[in-house]
């Protein structure tokens, strides 16, 4: 598998398995899946924000998954703290590419100077993602309850953090 950062012939392709997950998953509480144009959009705004949108690449050379971090809050308070989201082609999960793509994440971030990463997960049911982050050092710290509404039922949504770096044992 290769990770790279994503570029422009890329985005069908993560606008298709984003698709999937909107209107299949409770990953994300998005409920109409966006266009090409919009997701073109999102990935010009982290990279321009200096921060990474990254490609997982299956064997085949098919695009198999995605993942990025980005500010978790626009407060300049908040500049050395970031949150991760990653999405995986329906028919590749469980295989590692999520996994891959988290620790490329954590890397970039450590890298740049960031000092911790958040994971909001959708669903306290999507013990995929709730693992994945417990297997890269992530911790839970807390669950929102019922705070979103998808497919006919109530979600929770399930906060983890890890540290980066030094983390809060110095100042940045």
């Amino acid at each position: 598998m290769i990770i790279r950062p994503t570029e422009a012939a890329d985005i069908p392709a993560i606008t298709a398995i984003y698709a999937h997950h909107v209107l299949h998953g409770t990953g994300t509480f998005e409920e109409t899946p966006p266009s090409e144009a919009e997701i073109a959009a999102r990935i010009a705004k982290v990279q321009e924000a200096g921060a990474a949108w990254l490609t997982a690449l299956a064997e085949d050379g098919s695009i198999a998954g995605y993942g990025y971090y980005a500010a978790l809050r626009d407060r300049s308070a908040y500049r050395y703290t970031v949150e991760d989201s990653i999405y995986i082609r329906d028919d590749v999960r469980g295989q590692g590419v999520g996994k891959a793509l988290v620790a490329a994440l954590l890397d970039h971030a450590t890298a740049a100077g960031r000092r911790q990463m958040i994971a909001v997960i959708g669903d306290s049911e999507n013990t995929g993602s709730i693992g994945l982050h417990l297997s890269l050092g992530f911790r839970q710290i807390g669950v929102q309850k019922a705070v979103g509404i998808k497919f006919g039922r109530w979600l929770d949504v399930v906060l983890m953090q890890k540290a980066l770096g030094a983390g809060d044992r110095t100042l940045p």
